[in-house]
């Protein structure tokens, strides 16, 4: 969810995720909300964020931090989820969480009857019919999630750039193009039904975590201009003008009705959005607790400096929460490598890898937990499985006594790429020193600009080992592991999409297109899990930590909570300041 901005279809919530999460030691309190008095209405609220803000308009948001603050202020959407440690999907537009037919391909939502905008007129089905129109306007309508684009039983066209959606959005005239949407998405009245051309089953939970299904007034459409403007169906409604660098004012919007949403408590009468404030600032502020900051929270995680400044000053300590992200590290082996091709090789290289080294470097368990699957110990997909049997600290001697049966020279010499920010130096050079101990020569190549757009590129085809971060765009197995595994929709000409290692095997593609079509959301993830272990012990990839995130508080901040189902970040539909 973080990337800063997270990406299109295959690029997940959070593809950078740890990117710029350095951290020395220290620890804030261990829960993901903070104990405080009764909340009540009134007051200001201000959120205090680095910026600049990518977008406001729905269907180009893509950042998680964002998303969470547009879905509890301006932008509701079909379903959402409930705030708190134990968050759900329920309802929010729709009057129940979609009606599911024809194995996962039809789905249809009936829209609630008191839900408006901020001028009063209702929200109608075709409201979200065209909000979901916008996103297939590619050239005016960028940087938002394509799920749309993959899913929707639209028929494609030949381009130079690939197969592409025949229709091309509302802002060109394509009857045969429009035709074909109006096919795929229809309404009845309220109701509205979407038809995908392969099974989706998990489609509401994408309505909850995203915003690119949300209804758009099409009179209020300006196409581009539209990206700062935020028409809302939400409690709070923009005052004046937005400023992505700044910030802008929501103010309580008049045609909200608490009887129309049940998961938005509104609390202040206003709440003053404030971009361009850096991230230790922010927390030099909130630590200091003065003034207007009484009321403020952060927007973004703690970073390495503020970390120890908050565990050692007791009242910050009790003002910050400290929970689980979404968002998991790891080590992608290149297949297209001629050594890292062997299995005994991938396996002798996941075996010495060192995690509570990488752990420490970063700043200890107050800020990552080690991890052996790709499913985020936070989904319900996680299933807790070590794939060769070592411990977090690796198994230097074992590696070696694999590295001898796969005959290869000693020391082995091999490249890991690493995106450099933060502490990854540090991080890195702590994992080379048991990957060398273990048998390999380990060259780190660390790249600081365009990283991963570098490592899907051709030209690096030739490295070993690539790290990445990356966190599911709602929580399930079906936004990690195709995203990143399936090589169908990944590798090409042109690289490896998301599929840095260039992982593809018939075996796993077979078990993805299975799972995708249970219904059944518990044993769905639980195909999944098993997914994610076949990958692992074949090697496809080596899991190195689950995030966690600190964020903090003022001392006149009621409800104080994250949402680790929408990104881990701070959840408005509780907090308060009276």
């Amino acid at each position: 969810m973080k990337r800063t901005t997270k990406g299109s279809l295959a690029v997940a919530l959070g593809t950078a995720a740890t990117l710029g999460l350095a951290a020395c030691g220290g620890g804030a309190s261990t829960t993901t909300s903070t104990s405080q008095a009764p909340a009540a209405k009134g007051g200001t609220l201000t959120v205090l964020n680095l910026g600049p803000k990518e977008h406001l308009d729905p269907q180009r948001m893509y950042v998680g931090a964002d998303i969470l603050f547009g879905s509890r202020t301006y932008a509701r959407t079909l379903t959402t989820y409930t705030p708190g440690n134990d968050a759900k999907m329920v309802p929010d537009l729709a009057t129940d969480t979609g009606q599911m037919s024809d194995a996962g391909k039809t789905w249809k939502f009936t829209l609630i009857d008191n839900a408006k905008w901020q001028d009063g007129k209702p929200v109608t089905c075709d409201d979200v019919k065209y909000g979901v129109s916008r996103t297939f306007a590619q050239d005016v309508i960028t940087g938002g999630p394509n799920y749309a684009l993959t899913f929707l039983d639209i028929p494609t066209k030949k381009t130079p750039d690939g197969d592409v959606p025949a229709y091309t959005g509302p802002y060109k005239s394509d009857a045969a193009g429009q035709a074909a949407f109006d096919k795929a998405v229809t309404c009845d009245g309220q109701t509205i039904t979407f038809k995908f051309k392969k099974p989706w089953t998990d489609f509401n939970m994408n309505n909850a975590a995203l915003a690119a299904f949300a209804p758009f007034r099409k009179d209020k459409d300006q196409g581009a201009k539209s990206d700062y403007q935020a028409f809302s169906n939400g409690p709070y409604m923009l005052e004046g003008s937005y400023d992505p660098n700044k910030g802008g004012t929501w103010v309580r919007n008049p045609s909200w009705s608490a009887d129309s949403d049940k998961v938005r408590m509104a609390y202040p009468d206003k709440i003053v959005d404030i971009q361009g404030i850096p991230v230790d600032t922010t927390y030099q502020r909130l630590i200091a607790d003065a003034g207007e900051d009484k009321t403020a929270i952060s927007a973004l995680q703690a970073q390495a400096a503020s970390l120890p400044q908050i565990a050692g000053n007791p009242s910050a300590k009790s003002r910050s929460v400290n929970g689980p992200a979404p968002y998991v590290d790891y080590l992608a082996p290149n297949f297209k490598s001629k050594t890292m091709s062997n299995p005994k090789v991938r396996q002798a290289f996941a075996m010495a890898t060192n995690r509570g080294a990488y752990i420490t470097a970063y700043g200890g368990p107050t800020v990552m937990t080690p991890a052996f699957a790709m499913c985020n110990k936070e989904l319900k997909c996680f299933k807790d499985f070590n794939p060769f049997g070592n411990q977090p600290n690796g198994d230097v001697e074992g590696a070696k006594k694999l590295l001898a049966e796969a005959g290869m020279p000693s020391p082995l010499p091999i490249t890991v790429v690493y995106r450099k920010r933060g502490n990854a130096d540090k991080a890195l050079t702590a994992l080379k020193e048991t990957w060398d101990k273990a048998g390999f020569n380990v060259t780190l190549q660390p790249i600081a600009e365009k990283y991963y757009a570098t490592i899907q590129a051709p030209g690096a085809a030739d490295k070993d080992v690539f790290w990445a971060g990356w966190g599911a765009d709602w929580p399930s197995g079906s936004t990690v592991l195709p995203a990143l595994f399936d090589g169908r929709v990944n590798i090409s000409a042109g690289g490896s999409g998301q599929d840095y290692g260039y992982f593809n095997d018939p075996e796993v593609n077979a078990k993805i297109d299975a799972a995708y079509g249970i219904q059944d959301e518990a044993a769905r993830e639980k195909a999944w899990g098993e997914i994610d272990e076949m990958i692992g012990k074949k090697g496809g990839y080596v899991a190195l930590v689950n995030q966690k995130f600190t964020f903090m508080r003022g001392s006149g901040v009621k409800g104080f909570e994250t949402n680790s189902q929408m990104g881990g970040y701070p959840d408005l539909a509780r907090i308060a300041v009276k």
